[in-house]
């Protein structure tokens, strides 16, 4: 599923909400897990799962094209865990 199936899924099964409502909600729940994320915060969301920042080290890495060691800066990477509720709907018994 891509955003806009999201989106539109979100507006038909929820008639006063129009297109742009639900696109408007959609976007606010985004934007607000990323920024959360960005300050260094966790989001978690009961039964879904839980968003969290994982922080890379610098390292020294290689260029695929020739070979050469390349410098890569320390990064903050999203993770995603899922909920134990989500794990058992997704591998029923």
């Amino acid at each position: 599923m891509i955003r806009s199936e999201l989106v539109a899924k979100i507006a038909a099964e929820n008639p006063s909400l129009t297109q742009a409502d639900a696109e408007k909600v959609v976007r606010a729940i985004f934007d607000t897990i990323t920024e959360h994320l960005a300050e260094g915060g966790r989001v978690e969301l009961r039964s879904f799962g839980s968003f969290s920042l994982r922080h890379r080290g610098a390292r020294t890495g290689r260029n695929p094209r020739d070979g050469q060691p390349v410098q890569v800066e320390a990064k903050g990477m999203p993770f995603f865990k899922a909920s134990k509720k989500m794990h058992d709907r997704l591998n029923p018994v």
